[in-house]
């Protein structure tokens, strides 16, 4: 365990907590889970302890099969911590993305669409062993020196499952798509190219998701119409 040593905040988010220490001589973040007040205690600790779970068990799935993702150091259920690896140096796709268009290149230059079809195939391999990350955005991907987009790290499976459902990878895909296009301006060719690469190399099992995924569109549409 960490035993009280030194820790520097790094972000809050609605769920936790990371801090940036040392431990056992590696560097590392901290994901600290608080407590929700609104909940009874008991269930509290119970929702926190699974999402735990879950995430360390998705965390450890994906380095199995090949995917990127921080090793988990330690779980610590008593202070609802884990203890993940830190990748000195990375930087969000996010910022990446917000500094290639800074120096003028779009988002339709050739790396880019290299950057949507790298996604598009992690993604491919990840619902391909029916892990779900739940939370998937620009800022959940790092890249790390010297910034090679075959190296793309996927983060934060604090809301993952497991589950071999298309409806579930398609809400997966759904939600990043919603999160490229409100974040980043003129990405419609960006996403369209990552999702026919999601799509084409996927095989049968990933049109599937594909047609599920227009599903999710028109019932995401008609909320935002109706409420």
């Amino acid at each position: 365990m960490l035993n009280g040593m030194d820790r520097e905040l790094v972000t809050q988010g609605a769920e936790g907590r990371l801090y940036a220490t040392e431990w056992l001589g590696h560097s590392v973040i901290v994901k600290h889970r608080f407590s929700k007040q609104y909940r009874h205690p008991d269930l509290d600790i119970y929702i926190t302890n699974e999402r735990m779970k879950a995430e360390a068990r998705a965390l450890t799935r994906c380095r199995s099969y090949g995917i990127k993702t921080p090793a988990v150091y330690d779980v610590d259920f008593n202070k609802s911590e884990i203890v993940l690896e830190k990748f000195t140096d990375s930087v969000t796709i996010r910022n990446f993305i917000y500094e290639t268009v800074k120096n003028k290149l779009t988002m339709d230059s050739p790396v880019m669409l290299n950057m949507a079809e790298r996604i598009g195939k992690l993604l491919v391999k990840m619902h391909s062993n029916n892990i779900i990350h739940g939370d998937l955005t620009t800022s959940n991907m790092l890249l790390v020196p010297p910034y090679d987009l075959s190296d793309i790290i996927l983060i934060d499976f604090g809301l993952s499952s497991v589950d071999e459902r298309a409806e579930d990878k398609a809400v997966d895909l759904y939600v990043l798509e919603r999160a490229i296009l409100s974040t980043h301006p003129n990405t419609e060719h960006f996403v369209a190219h990552l999702l026919a690469t999601y799509e084409n190399t996927g095989g049968e099992s990933a049109r599937d998701v594909i047609k599920r995924l227009n599903e999710v569109r028109l019932r995401g549409r008609k909320k935002l119409c109706f409420g």
